[in-house]
């Protein structure tokens, strides 16, 4: 069959290459890396039989990032049209694609690494945001392809952090060892270079041709709150980061002038986070209201206490009406979560993201304002910084404390999207290729 859909000019060699093992894509955000990627897999698994794996850091989120985008492409393409027989079908739980030759594409996550153990038969293998996984768990999944005749496949997309991650190392250079396999600037200047065994591949938002200039803009303005995320999601380049975790982080002159600006943001926005936690760690409830226009957070109201068991700590918050709003808590802790939700309390688990999407999340806001009276937020987020391993490595899920508060603020905004630099509506068309 003849497939025809527009695609970007700068991944059209990409789609129809598989003369490689390993494909490393790096870019900014909104690219349209991923979805070229879903591409291509959709092309190989249409022209002959192939079982793909797609693994992501935590498995919740494959839903609505690489499965999304292989269902839009699906439907894009007319490839779901025939009810009865349809060439690819969707079964959501658990997450499955399967087409009508017999290819199939299955999904994991590397949140509960013993499921990759029952995978046999993967021949292509796509490891969304490489760079949250550990280099432990990708190590792994190199033992899980194999096939007695197809060709082997890598496919490695990711926004790059910084040239002490695991996938900066492995294909690039590692200073360490004085190991050089390729310079990364020579990548940002070529955009594609092949060597043996690797495709590699950079992309920027300026690829993408069917982004509106708005969002461009949007991108453009991330250098006046945060020149290293701007490295990140408008260069798409690796670089050092600063160890400072939260640099556009604030303490107003007065608690005032922070609810004169909450009290004028809609309820829609206002967010509460709790953090369990009992003799070492801390019992840490934060409220916060964003504005979303502007993409400030604005901290107001902190509960902070250890070596308090549930019920009294389910007490003293009900004196300060903590029972009267939506709390979103770590979903790690049902069975506390159960005993707040017994004990009266508008209590739910948060949305499962990994600590380093978490922490990306926040650091896309362009201010974070605290009102002075919260002081435990302050005290952990004024002068927070990433963790370090024994050779001076950056950690960046790893903190130089266990910040409860950010835990909480990361709760709290579990159904919220800063700033939209990544989730960006998808609209590729035409081109033509011959599965």
């Amino acid at each position: 069959m003849v497939i025809k859909k527009e695609v970007n000019a700068h991944f059209r060699q990409f789609i129809g290459d598989w003369e490689h093992k390993f494909y490393f894509l790096l870019g900014g955000y909104g690219s349209s890396k991923s979805y070229h990627v879903a591409f291509k897999i959709i092309l190989k698994c249409l022209a002959e039989k192939r079982k793909v794996l797609v693994v992501r850091e935590v498995y919740e989120t494959i839903r609505e990032s690489c499965f999304s985008l292989f269902e839009e492409i699906g439907e894009s393409l007319g490839l779901m049209d025939d009810y009865k027989k349809p060439m690819m079908k969707f079964t959501r739980s658990p997450m499955k694609i399967t087409f009508r030759n017999g290819s199939e594409i299955i999904f994991r996550g590397m949140d509960n690494p013993a499921k990759l153990k029952s995978i046999h038969g993967v021949s292509i293998i796509w490891i969304e945001e490489a760079s949250e996984i550990k280099y432990a768990g990708y190590k792994e999944l190199l033992g899980r392809a194999r096939h007695p005749s197809h060709s082997i496949h890598f496919i490695l997309s990711e926004n790059p952090v910084d040239k002490n991650n695991w996938t900066y190392k492995l294909f690039f250079q590692d200073e360490e060892n004085e190991r050089l396999i390729l310079d990364d600037t020579r990548l940002y200047a070529e955009r594609v270079i092949c060597t043996d065994d690797t495709y590699y591949h950079h992309s920027t938002v300026d690829d993408n041709k069917f982004l509106p200039q708005s969002y461009v803009e949007q991108l453009d303005e991330i250098q006046t709150y945060d020149p290293d995320l701007h490295r990140v999601a408008r260069k798409g380049q690796f670089g050092t980061n600063g160890l400072k975790v939260l640099p556009q982080f604030e303490v107003a002159e007065t608690h005032e002038e922070v609810m004169g600006k909450v009290n004028s943001i809609p309820e829609r926005f206002k967010f509460n986070g709790m953090d369990f936690g009992y003799e070492v760690s801390y019992n840490a409830l934060v409220r916060l209201a964003v504005d979303d226009k502007e993409k400030i957070l604005y901290i107001y109201w902190e509960y902070y206490k250890n070596k308090m068991t549930d019920d009294l700590t389910a007490a003293e918050l009900k004196t300060q009406g903590a029972d009267r709003f939506q709390i979103s808590a770590d979903c790690a802790e049902p069975k506390t979560i159960a005993y707040y939700r017994q004990s009266g309390f508008k209590m739910r688990g948060c949305y499962k993201l990994s600590r380093l999407e978490n922490t990306r999340k926040i650091k896309r806001f362009k201010k974070i304002i605290c009102s002075p009276a919260c002081r435990n937020c302050i005290k952990e987020l004024k002068s927070l910084v990433y963790a370090a391993d024994r050779n001076g490595n950056l950690i960046y899920d790893e903190f130089n404390i266990d910040p409860h508060t950010f835990s909480a603020i990361w709760y709290a905004l579990d159904r919220y999207d800063v700033a939209d630099v990544k989730h960006i509506p998808r609209n590729s068309r035409g081109g033509s290729f011959r599965p």
